[in-house]
C-alpha cells in the first residue's frame, strides 16, 4: 500500500462514513481499482474508522461527556440537574441495547459479511438500498421527539438496522438515522443517536481485527497512520456538511448520488 493510495482511501471514508452514503461500498469499490492494495483481513478499513471515530467523538464530546458523567455514581448528582441525568442515563441504556443487537448479529454473522466486502458487485447493488431509504426519509412529518424519547423496540430495531449496515452497501448512519426518523425522532436528534451508537460498534469492528494488527511490519505502518489522519480530518467537516443538510430535510440528494455511483459502478463491471 502506498501512502497515496492511504490518502485517497482515508478522504474516502472521511466523507463516506458520516455522509449517509457507505462508506465500506466506497472503499471496496476504490480499493477494487488499486492493484497494488493489500491488507490483512478488513485491517485498514478498521484503522481508518477509527479516524473517522475521532471525528465523531470531538463533535459530539460535550454529549458524550454528559452520558459518561450521568451514570457515574455520586458525580451525575453534583454536575447534572436530576431530570437532565435521568435523561442521558436512558438514552446510555438505549444504546447499549442497540449495540447489544448489533454485536450479536455481528458475531454470528462474522465471516460471512468479511466475504462480501470482496464483491464491489453487491457494494454497488446495496447501494440502490441505501438510496431508497434516504429518499423516503425527507416525506417523514411530524417528527418531536428527543432521543430519550425513543422506546426499547425502537432501541432493538435500531440495532438491527445497523447490524444489516455491516454490509458494504447499505449505510450505517444512512440506515440508522432515517430508521430513527421513522421511529419519530428529530431529524438532529436521529443523527445524533446514530453517531452516539457509532462508538462502541466501531470500537467493537476493531477489536474484532485486532488480531491482524500483528500481520503488519513496524515499516509498514505508515500508511495506516496517514489513512488514519486523514479520515479523521476530513470526517469532521463532513459532520458538518451532514447536519447543515439533515436541518433542511435533504437527505434525498445523497440517495440521487448513491443510485448514479450504483449505477455507474454495475455499468463498468
Amino acid at each position: 500500500m502506498t501512502a497515496l493510495q492511504a490518502v485517497i482511501l482515508g478522504v474516502v471514508q472521511g466523507l463516506t462514513e458520516l455522509l449517509p452514503v457507505s462508506s465500506s461500498a466506497h472503499l471496496v469499490i476504490a480499493q477494487s481499482f488499486m492493484t497494488e492494495f493489500h491488507q490483512p483481513g478488513v485491517l485498514f478499513d478498521a484503522v481508518l474508522h477509527v479516524g473517522t471515530l475521532f471525528s465523531v467523538i470531538y463533535f459530539f464530546r460535550n454529549d458524550i461527556v454528559s452520558l459518561a458523567i450521568s451514570i457515574l455514581p455520586g458525580l451525575s448528582r453534583r454536575t447534572v440537574p436530576e431530570e437532565q441525568q435521568k435523561a442521558f442515563r436512558k438514552v446510555a441504556g438505549l444504546i447499549l441495547i442497540s449495540t447489544a443487537i448489533t454485536v450479536l448479529i455481528g458475531f454470528i454473522f462474522k465471516d460471512r459479511i468479511e466475504i462480501l466486502f470482496s464483491s464491489v458487485t453487491v457494494a454497488a447493488s446495496m447501494l440502490f438500498v441505501t438510496g431508497f431509504f434516504l429518499f423516503l426519509s425527507d416525506w417523514k412529518k411530524h417528527i418531536e421527539k428527543n432521543e430519550e424519547n425513543l422506546s426499547v423496540p425502537g432501541a432493538a430495531l435500531i440495532g438491527l438496522i445497523q447490524a444489516a449496515a455491516l454490509v458494504p452497501g447499505i449505510s450505517r448512519s444512512g440506515s440508522t438515522i432515517v430508521c430513527g426518523i421513522f421511529l419519530g425522532l428529530r431529524r438532529e436528534a436521529a443523527a445524533r443517536y446514530s453517531f452516539l451508537l457509532s462508538v462502541p460498534a466501531i470500537l467493537g469492528a476493531v477489536t474484532l481485527q485486532a488480531p491482524h494488527f500483528s500481520a503488519v511490519a513496524t515499516g509498514e505502518w505508515f500508511p495506516y497512520a496517514l489513512g488514519f489522519a486523514t479520515s479523521a480530518i476530513t470526517g469532521f467537516f463532513s459532520l458538518h456538511l451532514l447536519y447543515f443538510v439533515i436541518r433542511r430535510a435533504r437527505l434525498r440528494f445523497f440517495a440521487y448520488y448513491c443510485w448514479l455511483a450504483g449505477g455507474a459502478v454495475l455499468l463498468s463491471l
